[in-house]
């Protein structure tokens, strides 16, 4: 109908002006380091639901697990790795307890890590700019807008 396809063809403009979101990486890891406290993880921590699907479709998160199984007999063990992901609680659980108890921490290490810290480990960013992680975020968290709020309003 005339309805129908005047709503598809809106749909498809409003994604295509969403493409192309830019993400100023200028003095990114600096700037993202000296603002571990700034306000934005705070109200990104809200909304966050740390449901760990922007890890999952990630194509550079690699965050696992190790466990041992053993069998019923207890004579046969296996170390067993599994896909897991910085967002989840058990995931920082240590045996001194857990060190990102709060989804602020957790959302703040997985940003800086992808944006800063990667780059010291790795000599390039963790982020390939594929949107994944916004596209796959049920509550609509977009990565390059928290890095822009962060730089817009620095505490340095």
């Amino acid at each position: 109908s005339p309805d129908q396809k005047k709503t598809a063809e809106e749909a498809v403009k409003a994604a295509s002006e969403k493409m192309g979101r830019k993400l100023n990486t200028q003095g990114i890891r600096e700037m993202l380091y000296k603002n571990f406290d700034h306000p934005v993880w705070e109200e990104t921590a809200a909304r966050c639901l740390s449901c760990a699907n922007c890890t999952l479709v990630c194509p550079t998160c690699f965050c696992s697990n190790v466990e041992d199984v053993t069998d019923l007999t207890g004579n046969h063990t296996e170390r067993w790795r599994e896909w897991d992901s910085c967002f989840n609680l058990e995931y920082s659980k240590v045996a001194g307890g857990n060190f990102r108890t709060s989804v602020k921490a957790r959302y703040r290490q997985w940003m800086t890590h992808k944006l800063a810290s990667w780059e010291e480990q790795f000599g390039t960013l963790g982020c390939v700019g594929c949107g994944r992680c916004i596209t796959w975020c049920p509550v609509g968290l977009d990565i390059t807008k928290q890095a822009a709020d962060i730089r817009a309003a620095q505490r340095v």
